[in-house]
């Protein structure tokens, strides 16, 4: 990992959250290098216990905001609510879940109850 392109930018925040540290590194690479995003800025989000990320697709201006996480992990409501108030309550965050095979879903999270689009 440490002579990978990507590692220089998240060296300082790995072993801060070493259990969120192999999401991290592989949502940055899939946004940055497979998917070509923008702009990508780690953000802290200590009340999670992990690093999130902001940044855009490309040809786009809206700034998204990412949270990386793993499939083992168990999340709860409250958890999700701290992640959108440390991330500065943006309209939506995508949770980036991390299995084991490196596969990552992307999932759109809201607040409250949005209705679906028709």
């Amino acid at each position: 990992m440490e002579k990978h392109p990507s590692y220089e930018v998240l060296s300082s925040y790995l072993p801060i959250y070493p259990k969120a540290a192999g999401a991290l590194f592989q949502t940055y690479n899939d946004l940055k290098y497979a998917q070509q995003w923008s702009d990508l800025e780690l953000v802290e989000l200590p009340g999670c216990a992990r690093c999130g990320l902001k940044g855009r697709r490309p040809q786009t201006d809206e700034v998204l905001s990412i949270v990386p996480c793993s499939l083992s992990e168990s999340l709860s409501t409250d958890w999700i609510r701290t992640t959108f108030r440390e991330l500065g309550a943006p309209p939506h965050v995508y949770l980036a879940i991390n299995t084991e095979d490196s596969s990552i879903v992307y999932y759109k999270i809201s607040p409250g109850i949005v209705k679906p689009p028709l």
